[in-house]
């Protein structure tokens, strides 16, 4: 085909066309040509992403068949157990997704594990960018967009639960809409507001329904591209100190065809998994629990591991009741309320809150190891701790009843646990940190051991050590310079610095001036 030829392709034209108006040509370029590093902790925000893809595939399956309505039914389908029970319309339609729609139960199973991999995701991704500092300027925005993201998908993942309106969904409900009624003065007020009337109403199901299917996932539609795309493309992509990678420039592999190639296997990977784990691993299985009534309940109920943690702050704080000013506070879900907002904001805020006690100010593209910022290293640790123990203590009951111990007991020693974890935590883990600094200093002055011992002409005795790698030398060595931070017990502790030994000590006394 000629020049000519090609010119007058309608595939050529089109593509000028397009470029002409929109200046495609040059955008493809840029895109094909950025670097992206090639790191396996990086690939935990990609699962994340493809989760999300199965889950909006998984839903849109769905909603052809689910009826959002409360509307009271006798069952008449396939499963026999619960034929002549009165029901609700989404219950019955959700018994006849999992038993008479042809592949209706795996679909239901796809989108429930798929859910739960994207909350587990999100999670991971979280704490690979809080430790290793990728939140740092610039990227505070993006941060904020994850702790947003996260919390739509909780919410999201809460109102699909509750969809078919089971019994146990429907006792997870009642406890959040008690939550809701103990907000003082207005709490009343947004009950009525989400029920249309009493509990548990005709209208909840729908509202749920139209949050879980349009306004949540509208709004995550909107905020992962941004998230995922639109600001990793605009800034450097991160990457730890290694080969060509530095503050200004950014070594991986192109966009094209390199990256696409990798990431279109990893979304039929993260997919397949999906598919295998609704294969033959069962999850929620609603016709066994039955309807929801309100005056049913079952012993040993659990939330979704991603709220269970919600569940626990309310086990483990005591019934208090207060009156004031004529309205009764219920302090036993009021303060665990609290507590859990506290945690999330200051979550939300640590960027900006380690940038005032550091005073850095500069832009990072070069990841922290976690070892070097031995502070923050140490209150992710706690965070973690924190959390988990509100989420074991969600199943007190359960381990209670297993191990044969008494409730009373186990209640006691999460609330002990709940204070005195995450200070261990923090102290322990920061020690640690600092150690592995003074580890890395001693492998930089003196070498790495190779159990050779030789005798010098004096009789002395002496370990032959060999020099680290080049590339290992250059990571532990190449610490980022920041600004030095204001003075203050904050600042010098998230100063981080190194463990200070006798000798250390002993060398700064001496060069200590002496007051005349």
């Amino acid at each position: 085909m000629s020049m000519t030829e090609r010119r007058d392709h309608p595939a050529r034209r089109t593509l000028d066309a397009l470029d002409e108006r929109l200046g495609t040509t040059g955008f493809a370029r840029r895109a094909a040509r950025k670097a992206f590093p090639d790191h396996w902790s990086f690939l935990i925000g990609e699962i994340a992403l493809y989760s999300f893809l199965v889950l909006l595939a998984s839903g849109v399956f769905l909603t052809f068949f689910f009826k959002p309505s409360m509307v009271e039914v006798v069952y008449d389908g396939s499963y026999i157990p619960l034929r002549g029970v009165k029901m609700s319309e989404a219950y019955a339609s959700t018994l006849h997704i999992s038993m008479d729609v042809r592949g209706g139960l795996l679909m239901r199973q796809v989108h429930h594990w798929s859910a739960l991999i994207f909350i587990a995701a999100i999670m991971a991704h979280m704490l690979r960018v809080f430790f290793t500092g990728a939140f740092r300027k610039p990227r505070e925005l993006n941060w904020l967009l994850g702790i947003v993201l996260f919390a739509l998908a909780m919410a999201n993942g809460f109102t699909g639960y509750s969809l078919p309106d089971d019994l146990l969904s429907g006792t997870g409900l009642r406890l959040v809409l008690g939550a809701v009624q103990s907000i003082p003065l207005v709490g009343s007020y947004l009950s009525f507001f989400l029920l249309g009337g009493q509990f548990p109403g005709t209208d909840l199901v729908p509202r749920l329904y139209i949050v879980h299917v349009l306004l949540v996932p509208g709004l995550m539609a909107a905020l992962v591209p941004l998230h995922a795309i639109v600001l990793p493309w605009v800034q450097k992509h991160t990457d730890f100190r290694r080969g060509r990678s530095t503050e200004r420039t950014v070594g991986g592999k192109p966009f094209y065809p390199v990256f696409m190639a990798k990431t279109t296997a990893f979304v039929l990977f993260t997919a397949g998994v999906t598919v295998l784990l609704a294969a033959f691993l069962q999850i929620n299985p609603v016709w066994q629990y039955g309807p929801y009534s309100p005056s049913a309940i079952s012993a040993g109920s659990q939330p979704d591991w991603y709220l269970a943690f919600g569940d626990g702050a309310l086990r483990l704080m005591p019934g208090w009741d207060v009156t004031v000013a004529g309205h009764t506070l219920a302090l036993g879900i009021l303060v665990p309320l609290l507590v859990i907002t506290a945690f999330f904001t200051l979550l939300a805020l640590y960027p900006f809150i380690e940038q005032r006690a550091t005073g850095d100010t500069a832009i990072h593209h070069v990841l922290d190891r976690p070892r070097n910022a031995a502070t923050r290293t140490g209150l992710g640790v706690a965070g973690i701790v924190f959390y988990g123990v509100l989420w074991a203590a969600a199943g007190n009951d359960v381990i209670a009843d297993r191990f044969e111990v008494s409730l009373f007991a186990t209640t006691w020693f999460f609330r002990v646990t709940l204070v005195v974890g995450p200070v261990v935590a923090f102290a322990v883990t920061r020690r640690l940190c600092l150690g592995l600094q003074r580890r890395d200093r001693l492998l930089l002055e003196h070498g790495i051991e190779t159990g050779i011992i030789v005798r010098d002409p004096s009789g002395g005795f002496s370990e032959r050590t060999r020099p680290l790698p080049a590339a290992t030398a250059e990571r532990i060595r190449a610490r980022t310079a920041v600004p030095k931070p204001p003075a203050g017990p904050l600042a010098r502790l998230f100063g981080g610095g190194e463990l200070e030994g006798p000798e250390e000590r002993k060398e700064r006394k001496e060069r200590r001036p002496v007051p005349r």
